[in-house]
């Protein structure tokens, strides 16, 4: 089935459109609800069975929900239940799973669907997460950490001289200048606390991981970091189109 994919995050919201297993004519927008409620609209004209939905902005929700009740869009927003629930082979080995983010069971389903287990998912967005996926195929924790924006935000915030820095741009040798030391500091560091909780992971459970990253700071962040990430711009997006095709083919589609 062809399904419209939505992941609406704290700083940003991607809308794809899932069919024959791939996502494509994907979109992203920064806190725009119109622009992303007409990208959904332009996707709605090519036979799609439904809204497949995820969020980590609760506050955003009902807006989707009246949006696709008026458009008469069938909807699914995506949950922890949904991970049992859609036949994707794994398991949760979690006290609270409903305190899981959507998008990371998203990342999870997708990654292990689209590279094997066992695979460590990093997302590098607004905050960083990463979850582990072993070879069992169960999700067994996961880390949440800052991200990069909110290393940069802070530094500004918190201080009384020190600019607000551009995220982008080349790491400095050495930083001649206010700005050059606080990009040499943050990137530097940032890729450092990355490789250490990879390495602690691998050594905490014994084996090496398939590294697989998303998110829009992911391949600043991970450039030149000597570590073997496979960077997949679309992983969420995929996620949440693979949950909803199962579901459907499941007979446990929940689409209203």
């Amino acid at each position: 089935m062809k399904f419209i994919t939505v992941d609406v995050g704290n700083t940003s919201t991607a809308v794809g459109l899932w069919s024959n297993g791939r996502v494509s004519c994907v979109s992203h927008f920064d806190d725009s609800l119109p622009d992303a409620f007409e990208a959904v609209e332009r996707l709605s004209g090519q036979g799609v069975g439904g809204v497949a939905y995820l969020s980590v902005v609760p506050k955003l929700d009902k807006d989707w929900r009246m949006f696709a009740r008026d458009r008469k869009f069938p909807f699914h927003q995506i949950s922890y239940k949904d991970f049992s629930s859609a036949d994707l082979g794994l398991s949760l080995d979690y006290p609270k799973p409903e305190t899981i983010g959507a998008d990371r069971l998203a990342d999870a389903a997708a990654a292990v669907n689209r590279y094997g287990a066992p695979v460590l998912v990093c997302d590098f967005g607004t905050a960083f997460t990463a979850a582990v996926i072993t070879a069992d195929r169960v999700w067994r924790g996961g880390v949440i950490a800052p991200g990069f924006p909110l290393m940069r935000d802070y530094l500004f915030e918190r201080t009384a001289k020190l600019p607000k820095m551009e995220l982008g741009g080349k790491c400095p040798k050495i930083g001649s200048s206010t700005e050059e030391a606080m990009r040499f500091g943050a990137i530097v560091g940032y890729r450092g606390m990355v490789r250490e909780i990879v390495n602690q992971l691998s050594v905490n459970f014994g084996s090496g991981f398939n590294l697989v990253a998303t998110g829009g700071f992911a391949k600043w962040v991970l450039k030149n970091i000597g570590m073997p990430f496979t960077i997949d711009a679309t992983l969420t997006l995929h996620g949440a189109g693979l949950i909803a095709d199962r579901l459907c083919a499941g007979g446990k589609g929940g689409f209203r």
